[in-house]
Order: C-alpha cells, then structure tokens, then sequence
C-alpha cells in the first residue's frame, strides 16, 4: 500500500479551482432523508422533558421578561445575579420564548434544531473532500451518538456549542483549501462565540485548527503565520466584545456575575470555568473516585475515563474506531504533500477528539458525562473519513485488515457496553457480535473477485453493524424525558442517574424538572405579589423552581450553590425597605446542596415573623 491511498487529490483540485464533482442522483434525496430522521429523533414527544434543567429555564423565561436579563443571562428578570455560564445559548432559547411565548416547546425546540444544523455542517464538511456516502456516515453517526441525542433534547448550552464547533470546523476546511484568510477568520468568529457559550471549552479545538491551517494551506509559511495572527484578533473581537460589555457597564446596574469571586466575566472564564474545572478548586466539585454519585461527575480520572461507566455510553460507541482511524490515516499518508487535504482533515478532527479528549479524561474539577457530546463530531468524521479511504484501497491487504479492525472492535465494544445492563435488550449484544465477526472474517479473508461480487452486501452489513449499538441506545435516549441538572442518556434505569438526570423524578435530589416541585400554596401565595421580586431564597435551584412555578421574580441569595457573595446584605436591607421584596423562602439549596448568605438569613429571622405556607418557612417582608 502506497502512502499515497488516503490522498485525494482530485477532491483538493475540485475544492481548489471551484469545479465541485457531478453530484450523484442520490445525493440530495439521501441527504434530505438523513436530517427528516434527524429532526423527527431530535423533536419526537420533544415537550415531555417539561423545562429540562429549571437552572437553565428560569433563566430563559427571564429574558423573556426583561431585556437586559436577556443580555446578561440572569436568573431572575429583576437582574440579581446570573447563570454561572456565559449567555450565548440563552439568547437564542430567550428569542424564541420571545417570539412563541415561554413553553417547553419554545424552550426545547431551538436546541433540537441546533442539532439538525449541525448533521448537516458536519455532513457538508466531510462531503467536500471525501464524498457524499462519506459525509452521510459523519451525518449519521453524530445524529445517532446517544449523548447528542441527549443534549439536543435539552436546554443546556452544549447544543449551541456542539453547532458553533462544526461551524468553526467547515470554514477551517474552507480556509485551508484555499489559504483563505477570511474563512480562517470566520472560523475564528465561531470559536468566539462558542466562547461566549461556554468559555474555554469552546477554544479546545483552537490547536487542532490552527495547526491544520499552518501545515497544509497552499500559500507560503509567512503569509499562514500572518493569517492566523489576523484570525486571532478576530477571535478576541468576536469573543471579546461582551466580556468588555460586561466590564464597562456599571456593576450597579446590572446582575452580578454568577460564579465569580469579583463580579467579573474574565474571572469567570479563567477561574470557575477555566482553570478551576481542569485543576479543581475555584468552587468545582467533582475529578476521581468511582462509581456512585461521582458517576454524575465522570468518574476517576484517566486514560480510561471516556470509556468507563459513566462517560461510556454516552459517547465511547465508535471511539475505539474513531481511534484506528486516526492512526491509520496519519501512517499512510506520512509521505503525502505537505498540501495534502486528507491528512489536513485528520489534523482537524483527530487535534479536536485528541485534545478534548485528553482534557476531559484529566479533569479533576467539575465534569459531566454529558460534556462528552463536544467530541461527537469529531469521532463521527474520522471514522467516516477512515471508513471511505480504507475502502477506496481495499485491493491492498492492509486497508482491508485495518477496516476489519474498525468493524470487529466496534463489534466487541458494543457488545462490552451492552453487557453493562445485561437486562435491557440481551439478544442484541450477540447479534452484533456474531454479525460484526462474520463481517470481518470476510473482509479479511476474501478474494479480490468474491470482495467485488459482494461489495455492497458488506459495507451494509458492516454499516448495520456499527450503527446498531449506538442506534438502539439513542433511541432508548429519546424515548423518554429527561429532567435535571446532570441528565443522562439510555433506557431508563441505566446511566449515571437512571438514564434520566440527576435531580429527575425518581432520581437523585438536587435541580429536577421545577415545573412540579413547589408546594400549591407557596405558589399561590407568590403569584398574588406585586413587587419586583416575589421572594428571595437561597440557592438558583430553589429560585428557578419558584420562578417557574410562578412566573415572578425570584432572587437566588448566593447564587447557584449559595456561595456566591451577591446579593450583600446591605443590598438586600435597603430593597426590603424599598419595599422590593414581598417574602423570604427559608431553606432552600444550591446545586448540590449549598447553604445561602448567612447573614440574610440571620437578619431576617431577627426582624420578620415566620409563617408556614405549604411546609415551608416564609417571612414576610412588606408591610
């Protein structure tokens, strides 16, 4: 086998003079079939999940109350303190609230399309070099991973992430075809943005696509270096707009950064959801042990993390593929030209999965198994993209065995993860194996003549074959609703937290579908206030339940686990003589359980009568 089998340059030379090659008559019917499938998986029943994470859809139907509460991201629409995340992925849910008025539907719906648009970039992207069969496999395979099924059936900010990933991964491919300044520029825009949707875990691929660009883009070194130091600036443009938006704007008059130290964004970004989440501290939980709660928080750290009992599942299905691959695609196309738009595409995806993947095995601050569906895509387009080119060259007897590799040890690990709950579904693990095993047996060890005769026949099989595990449990995935702040994908009762999330009905206590979890008389109780906040209480989790029980104001004192410094105590002294605030919710709880500002708490059981309404403890606060 030549290293020259994965090259491909009469896609480069297509992508490069403009003369795209004759679209196959199936293209589009099957390229429109696979996103129908898609957005009928991603919307089917898609309202059952109620308000998914309340964290999240309090803030949402604040900002559709309040604009600033839109910009911002804040919990409650009086503008106290924000979601301890960046507000990207809210404008969009908030928009929608806007224009169809606040409902599960409106809250869920742009998540679910998000993810539709995303088959299709992914597809778009993997088309261009390597065919559209090639692109229909990345498609399907992002579309059918159990942990994007999960997230783009959620309203957390992963869906907006997962797009502007994509996003930033075709105009990478645009530019590096082209030595493009302005595609590597809108590519850094999109990173911007998923900045601004979730912080540095949106800058990870960051390497991987400036290193594709600096190796392969046809112009020469000076100009690649210049053209990335221009795309550079426009990153920090794109990204850095709202963080001095956020600096400038008077901090009297506008939320207090949820999750900071000192109200700032940037501290934010390098602190809680920086550094903090890869070292821990900074307020993060989470990073070794095993099994048990710290499931919901992915278990011990490690090479092996992305595989074990918590993340498996949820992304690991074609990694071992994804792997192979990899490596396989690096090896034989070593001697390439530097040009080369096959190794290029592996440095964009196999940088993305190698990168990402290494940081969430290494963790040791807060991580869920959820975070995982930022490496579906990647996985998706290196086993597409491996799949095609090995195919392509199965005349040589070491394509074939690697491709037999990929399909026998996407075989065994389904049939290993399928074992995990030997009770959901028994038959399948075997059939997969058994079908999967005969697929490799004559792959590996059929003539050329008999491997022509039954081409189409085996790459169907091996096709069913490595989709069916991945494909029963995404189905299982979207079979039921998930609620809660760490949801988790598979039939109920297995995953994490049961498959549904923790803090879902019947799971864990902690953030659950909020719509239900407030007593009829607090409820009753708040929605008569006329004040610009019906109550404080400590904690998001028990603010976001009564806002959305409510649809008033809540403040959440201290903000997602109650230690964040806001609302002072002087703050809230004077907004109670202003009369601003009608009750105090006594209790409550933070994400994971936190107490609330001590010092309100104190002031105002020294200074209010308690009541008992619908079992909880609440002070009066007006006159």
């Amino acid at each position: 086998m030549t290293t020259t089998t994965l090259t491909r340059p009469d896609a480069a030379a297509h992508a490069r003079d403009g003369a795209p090659p004759r679209r196959p008559a199936w293209e589009r019917p099957a390229l429109a079939a696979l996103l129908l499938l898609t957005a009928v998986l991603y919307l089917w029943r898609l309202g059952d999940s109620g308000t998914a994470n309340g964290f999240y859809a309090a803030a949402v139907q604040a900002g559709t109350q309040s604009w600033k509460a839109l910009l911002f991201g804040s919990l409650d629409a009086g503008n106290v303190i924000t979601v301890d995340k960046p507000p990207a992925s809210l404008w969009l849910m908030s928009l929608s609230g806007r224009v169809f008025g606040f409902n599960s539907w409106s809250l869920l719906v742009p998540q679910a399309l998000a993810g539709v648009a995303a088959v299709a970039l992914l597809y778009a992207t993997v088309k261009r070099h390597f065919g559209a069969a090639a692109g229909l496999f990345a498609g399907a395979a992002l579309a059918l991973t159990p942990v994007a099924v999960l997230m783009f059936r959620f309203d957390n900010p992963d869906a907006l992430l997962v797009l502007l990933l994509v996003a930033g991964a075709y105009a990478t491919t645009r530019a590096v075809e082209q030595a493009s300044p302005v595609w590597l520029s809108l590519a850094a825009t999109a990173l911007g943005f998923a900045f601004l949707t979730k912080m540095l875990q949106g800058l990870l691929v960051l390497p991987a696509f400036a290193l594709a660009y600096l190796l392969a883009a046809p112009t020469t070194l000076g100009r690649r270096v210049v053209h990335l130091l221009t795309a550079g600036a426009t990153l920090v443009v794109s990204a850095g707009w709202f963080v001095a938006l956020v600096a400038l704007w008077p901090a009297s008059s506008r939320p207090y950064i949820g999750g900071s130290t000192n109200n700032s964004l940037l501290e934010l970004a390098l602190g809680y959801n920086g550094l903090g989440r890869i070292l821990g501290g900074n307020g993060n939980r989470g990073g070794g042990g095993g099994g048990g709660m710290n499931a919901g928080f992915g278990g011990a750290t490690g090479l092996t993390r992305l595989f074990g009992d918590s993340m498996g599942t949820e992304i690991s299905w074609l990694l071992p593929a994804a792997l192979i691959a990899l490596a396989a695609g690096l090896w034989f196309t070593r001697r390439a030209a530097r040009t080369d738009v096959t190794r290029a595409a592996l440095v964009v995806w196999g940088g993305w999965l190698l990168v990402s993947g290494i940081v969430f095995s290494y963790m040791s601050g807060t991580i869920h198994p959820y975070y995982t569906v930022a490496l579906a895509p990647a996985i998706a387009a290196l086993v597409a993209i491996g799949a095609r080119e090995l195919w392509r060259a199965r005349a040589a007897l070491v394509a074939r065995l690697v491709l037999a590799a990929m399909v026998f040890v996407t075989a065994a690990w389904d049939f290993t993860l399928l074992s995990r709950d030997v009770s959901w579904m028994p038959w399948l693990r075997w059939t997969i194996l058994v079908i999967g095993g005969a697929a490799v047996a004559i792959a590996a060890g059929a003539t050329l003549t008999a491997l022509r005769r039954a081409a189409v026949v085996l790459a169907l099989v091996a096709t069913l074959t490595s989709f069916a595990g991945t494909s029963s449990w995404s189905l299982a995935t979207a079979a039921q609703p998930h609620a809660g702040s760490i949801p988790s994908s598979g039939p109920a009762g297995t995953g994490a937290f049961g498959g549904r999330g923790f803090g879902a009905p019947g799971g864990f206590p902690g953030a659950g579908n909020a719509t239900a979890s407030t007593p009829d008389e607090l409820t009753t109780l708040l929605k008569s206030t006329t004040t610009k906040w019906a109550a404080a209480t400590n904690g998001d989790q028990t603010a976001a339940e009564l806002e959305l029980s409510t649809t008033r104001s809540v403040i959440a004192i201290g903000g997602w686990d109650g230690s964040d410094p806001a609302p002072t105590l002087p703050w809230f002294q004077a907004a109670v003589a202003r009369g601003e605030i009608a009750y105090y919710v006594s209790g409550g709880r933070g994400g994971m359980g936190g107490g609330g500002n001590g010092e309100i708490a104190t002031w105002v059981a020294a200074n209010f009568t308690p009541q008992t309404v619908g079992g909880s403890t609440v002070y009066k606060l007006t006159k």
